[in-house]
């Protein structure tokens, strides 16, 4: 008689690939509803319509001429590359800011970590969920400054509009990774939002302007100078890294940085402050 075959079985309890998306997927959908429950996604709505809405009043009233704005491209320029960095930076302020570290301060961790979940399926979820959030804020944003650009040029839309939405999304995945990073280094929500908010909204840009115009070094480690391709890649021509000779004689450098470049700097932010967020977030205790 013939012995029965035993199929081999992996270890009991171990997460496969399909079961991990699958929580990362309800983590997501999850995350999205608390967004509008919470009721910050319309207040965020809101804001960008508010924008919008300014932008719109002040090309109306002024006109394009007055404004100098003669064409599809100068248009585009002073309409999104104007404005579209804060929108993306409230966006991760209002999405990522307390994604992790609201979790330690309402001790909601204990009830998400008691569950057969990974930790890396929580944290891949919320970024997702606020990635989400975030686009489709930027495509309502985007579609009020293209039909705006579709009423006084036509479907004159320029190519390099176009380029700079791309780079206007990688600077959402960069500004997201940070924000998740600064939200699992703190327990508390409030201090993650306010240091997050702080960062972006007055320090970058300090520390860029100290270090470029007085120190005269290139500020390539700073991710607002690499969100700089965003309007730079508007103008025509492209502006370029020059130097001139200032008072007595010295040399100064105004500092533009080309796309390559640019492109760098906002892929190693994400790639740097989302690992280091997410060994942060798998190795902090809910105390």
């Amino acid at each position: 008689m013939s012995k029965p075959s035993l199929k081999s079985v992996g270890p009991v309890g171990s997460p496969s690939l399909p079961t991990s998306i699958a929580h990362v997927g309800t983590i997501t959908k999850y995350e999205l509803l608390n967004y509008f429950r919470s009721r910050r996604f319309f207040v965020l709505l809101i804001i960008g319509i508010v924008i919008s809405a300014i932008f719109t009043a002040v090309v109306g009233y002024y006109g394009i001429a007055y404004l100098n704005l003669t064409s599809a491209l100068g248009f585009y320029s002073f309409w999104w590359g104007n404005s579209i960095t804060l929108v993306v930076i409230l966006s991760g302020i209002f999405f990522g800011g307390d994604a992790i570290s609201g979790e330690f301060q309402n001790k909601t961790g204990y009830f998400l970590v008691g569950n057969p979940l990974r930790r890396s399926s929580i944290y891949i979820g919320k970024w997702i969920a606020a990635l989400t959030a975030s686009l489709i804020i930027f495509a309502i944003y985007a579609a009020i400054a293209v039909g705006n650009g579709i009423y006084y040029f036509g479907a004159n839309i320029p190519y390099q509009f176009g380029e700079s939405l791309v780079f206007s999304v990688l600077y959402l995945i960069a500004v997201l990774g940070f924000t998740f990073f600064f939200s699992s280094l703190f327990k508390s929500s409030s201090m993650s939002i306010l240091v997050t908010a702080i960062l972006f909204l007055f320090a970058f840009s300090l520390i860029e302007l100290i270090v470029s115009r007085l120190a005269q070094i290139e500020p390539w480690f700073i991710i607002t100078y690499g969100a700089g391709i965003i309007g730079n890649v508007l103008m025509d021509p492209y502006p370029l890294t020059q130097s001139t000779r200032g008072p007595g004689g010295r040399e100064v450098s105004t500092f533009a940085v080309n796309i390559p470049q640019g492109i760098a700097i906002l892929v190693g932010y994400f790639v740097i402050t989302a690992v280091i967020g997410l060994l942060l977030f798998e190795r902090k205790e809910f105390t």
